[in-house]
């Protein structure tokens, strides 16, 4: 008989680093399934794909528990917006927390108890180098991801006695749309930014840890530091 392949399931799976997670589990040898609020018709994602936004809690909780017994849950759907903390919206700063801290809780909170009972199941959360800086202009998205690294490394003392691993991934700058909403984004130089699979590759290194260790945070740098600024005009819709 064969063996069944183990189950992943990555939350913001359509760009980014989402979806080089999710790429790189599928070579690996995981089934994986991905959820996303769109993906594009056109792209072969190479997983099953879910279309779901995760602050719809009710729709978001029907969807996997679809899933059967995934090993993997990595929490990496999120969302930044910018600037003096006067100037965000309530919508905005809403959409942070639920999309960056609350959905990550929730779905946890879904898939623990299993991961408990079966020993075993890793949880990967994408918090960011900023949960541990002073943020000027960005105040309250560092403040939620400061949020997902207190969850994150609280959890694992709760769980590590069951065999749960928790690992915490803080990217700093890296190239992808995330910075859509800023004046600012990712340098031109190579030097001065990640690119989504560097992340990825981080997420693979711990997950090839010996099952008697756990990483428990990793955060992972450009080697130069320099941002570029935006110009008004640009069209920011990418």
């Amino acid at each position: 008989m064969s063996t069944p392949r183990r189950t992943a399931l990555v939350t913001g799976a359509s760009s980014g680093i989402g979806l080089a997670i999710a790429r790189m589990l599928v070579s690996e040898g995981y089934e994986v399934y991905g959820i996303a609020r769109h993906f594009d018709k056109n792209t072969d994602y190479g997983f099953n794909t879910i279309i779901c936004d995760v602050t719809d809690t009710a729709k978001l909780l029907t969807s996997v528990s679809k899933i059967d017994k995934p090993e993997i849950i990595v929490n990496c759907a999120g969302v930044g917006f910018y600037g003096l903390h006067e100037n965000l919206t309530l919508e905005q700063i809403k959409q942070m927390v639920r999309t960056n801290l609350e959905a990550p809780m929730i779905l946890t909170g879904y898939f623990l108890p299993n991961f408990k009972r079966e020993g075993r199941g890793t949880i990967i959360n994408i918090s960011s180098v900023t949960a541990y800086k002073t943020n000027t202009y960005g105040a309250a998205y560092g403040a939620v991801k400061s949020g997902l690294s207190s969850f994150s490394a609280s959890l694992f003392e709760e769980a590590r006695k069951h065999g749960v691993k928790v690992i915490e991934i803080c990217p700093d700058m890296t190239n992808t749309n995330l910075y859509r909403n800023a004046d600012f984004t990712v340098d031109d130089d190579p030097m001065c930014r990640l690119d989504a699979d560097d992340v990825a590759d981080a997420v693979k290194s711990a997950l090839q840890m010996s099952s008697h260790s756990c990483v428990t945070k990793i955060s992972i740098v450009p080697q130069k530091m320099r941002i570029k600024r935006r110009n008004v005009n640009e069209d920011r819709s990418e």
